[in-house]
């Protein structure tokens, strides 16, 4: 399959055509359906000739290519419209009824609150373009009416919470008018696992009722069903507990698929390459030393401890918390006690074979450095984070 993508230096463009290279490449294989032999990427700034030549040659095209700001409303049309005629004309011209995609937006709906805006009549235009093309050909054609997209694109443009994110990133001040709006927001991933499925032939179907998408397996629009409904309030108040991190070591809650995982991959992508790195405490003594990692409200935290040579650590014991110790590097001995029936037990360990030991509650443990010339060090997770008002914590030798 030869594909065509129009727009493909803009958001959408450029992480379709990395994700078809992916694909193309045997780099992502849960596609294995898909068999891609050639990319054409065409944008503002490619060679007209080439359109003629990458029409010709297309199985199947996504057209995203438009105008979102331009400084004469005229230019709408000219982008959003004239362009997609000829685009299609040069299909005719080939005699190719390849699959054509459309990118349109949801201010294209004329019983919406955007149907008036130039840009909204120029999407609807291009739509139309494409539904008559379809029925000339009978090439199949994919419109899709996104909401507003969530992806990596040039702040102070046309996407609020890439501006948003921007700023805060980078400490830029920023405005929210009304904290209570509220965003219907399609992020990059879930918009290119949609894209994948139109090409393996499983898009799914809608109609519009004003904006409002209504799954519809005969109607005449396609969709991309996983979006996020959240206020601007949400986000930035996300943003702000991003920001904060490295500070306080505190990762807020992610589930798989949430809107905050993805807003927070989105964060890191507008951080300044010098904040790429951050320092973190190192509570050292002549022990060797002890530092936090990453805080979380869900599973505790997680440290890294390193024992210099001969050195024995813990000799404590917990009523409810629990610990994992894994050692990746060194040679050390786990030793543990049960406090009420003096039950005890051993466990050699050393990063050449990397096991988890559990710290188990009511039994006061320890970890000696069995080395005499290298540090021992030892991941730590805890299920929940200290608290030096209520450590959960009492000395006691093993």
């Amino acid at each position: 399959m030869n594909i065509l993508v129009t727009g493909a230096k803009g958001m959408v463009g450029t992480a379709l055509v990395n994700n078809l290279k992916n694909i193309r490449d045997g780099k992502n294989k849960t596609r294995p359906n898909l068999r891609i032999e050639e990319i054409f990427e065409y944008d503002v700034d490619t060679s007209p000739q080439l359109l003629d030549e990458y029409c010709k040659k297309a199985n199947f095209v996504f057209h995203l290519a438009g105008v979102n700001r331009p400084e004469d409303p005229e230019e709408f049309m000219k982008g959003n419209r004239d362009f997609a005629s000829e685009l299609l004309n040069t299909l005719k011209k080939h005699q190719n009824r390849a699959a054509v995609m459309l990118s349109s937006s949801i201010q294209a709906t004329l019983s919406g609150r955007f149907g008036d805006s130039a840009y909204g009549r120029s999407k609807k235009a291009g739509e139309e373009l494409f539904f008559q093309y379809s029925e000339e050909t009978g090439a199949k054609v994919a419109v899709y009416r996104f909401p507003n997209l969530m992806g990596h694109s040039r702040p102070k443009y046309n996407s609020a919470v890439s501006t948003f994110c921007w700023a805060v990133a980078n400490d830029a001040p920023f405005t929210v008018n009304d904290r209570s709006t509220e965003l219907e927001l399609l992020y990059i991933d879930d918009l290119l696992e949609g894209m994948f499925d139109l090409l393996e032939g499983k898009e799914q179907h809608c109609t519009f009722d004003g904006v409002k998408t209504v799954p519809n397996a005969d109607g005449r629009y396609c969709y991309v069903p996983t979006t996020y409904k959240v206020t601007l309030g949400e986000i930035v108040d996300l943003l702000q507990t991003f920001k904060e991190q490295p500070k306080t070591l505190m990762m807020p809650k992610m589930p798989a698929h949430s809107f905050a995982k993805r807003l927070y991959s989105l964060y890191l992508t507008y951080l300044p390459k010098e904040q790429f790195k951050y320092a973190l405490k190192m509570n050292a003594d002549d022990r060797g030393s002890f530092t936090e990692l990453v805080h979380s409200e869900d599973f505790g935290q997680v440290s890294i401890n390193i024992s210099k040579p001969g050195i024995t650590k813990g000799q404590h014991w917990h009523n409810s918390k629990w610990e994992l110790f894994i050692v990746v590097a060194g040679h050390g001995l786990i030793r543990e006690r049960n406090i009420n029936t003096g039950e005890t037990v051993e466990f050699e360990v050393s990063g050449e074979k990397i096991e988890a030991v559990h710290m188990i509650p009511g039994w006061t443990h320890s970890i000696i450095n069995l080395s005499d010339k290298e540090d021992l060090v030892t991941v730590m997770t805890c299920n929940e984070i200290f608290d030096p008002n209520h450590p959960d914590t009492f000395f006691e030798p093993v």
